[in-house]
């Protein structure tokens, strides 16, 4: 079985393809023309061992937000996609993930059903690097939860430096949904008393 999504996404603003596969073994090629985000994308493929491509070309003579919102949307999609009908996945995971002096703790259920908890320490820096306003990430998994239909909770407790607050949520949230999409041998059909996801 394989388990891979493929989603395009075009409007006026953006155009967005993104292949994912979750039994992958890290491998990314990422360029959205937002430097941090593609490392940001870099971290959740190669810490989630997903196998990951994603080409967007956004309206960047704006601003990063058009692009960075349609690439997370079209992520979230891919990856709803690539789960199927969840028979046999794991469903609940979390991972708690340092990067120097933050912490981040990320815990998900893919139950089908959105819902976001976030929360960052107070007075991050606005910008990290030219082009990526620290506000996005929030921005970013509300995005990428309303397409994949998950549950996730993000919780930086403390850290000073806004691009290691940031960093340690994405490799968190690799582990945690590589954690949940994974095959559990002893789950012979769908991980719910509803028996549909």
């Amino acid at each position: 079985m394989t388990r891979a999504g493929r989603v395009e996404r075009t409007t006026k603003e953006t155009s967005v393809v993104v292949e994912l596969a979750l039994d992958g073994t890290g491998k990314v090629d990422v360029t959205t023309g937002v430097g941090f985000f593609d490392h940001m994308l870099d971290q959740l493929g190669r810490h989630g061992l997903f196998d990951l491509t994603v080409k967007t070309e956004g309206d960047l003579h704006i601003d990063s937000h058009h692009t960075i919102e349609d690439t997370s949307l079209a992520l979230g999609a891919a990856f709803r996609q690539a789960l199927g009908d969840k028979r046999g996945i794991v469903r609940f995971a979390n991972s708690s993930v340092p990067l120097d002096e933050s912490l981040a703790n990320v815990t998900v259920d893919l139950s089908g059903r959105p819902y976001l908890v976030h929360s960052e320490p107070e007075g991050m820096a606005q910008m990290i690097g030219p082009d990526y306003d620290t506000t996005m990430t929030r921005h970013i998994l509300e995005s990428f939860v309303a397409q994949a239909q998950v549950a996730l909770h993000v919780h930086v407790p403390y850290g000073r430096n806004a691009h290691h607050i940031v960093e340690c949520q994405f490799k968190a949230l690799a582990r945690a949904l590589r954690g949940a999409s994974e095959i559990d041998p002893r789950q012979t059909g769908i991980p719910s008393t509803k028996g549909a996801l």
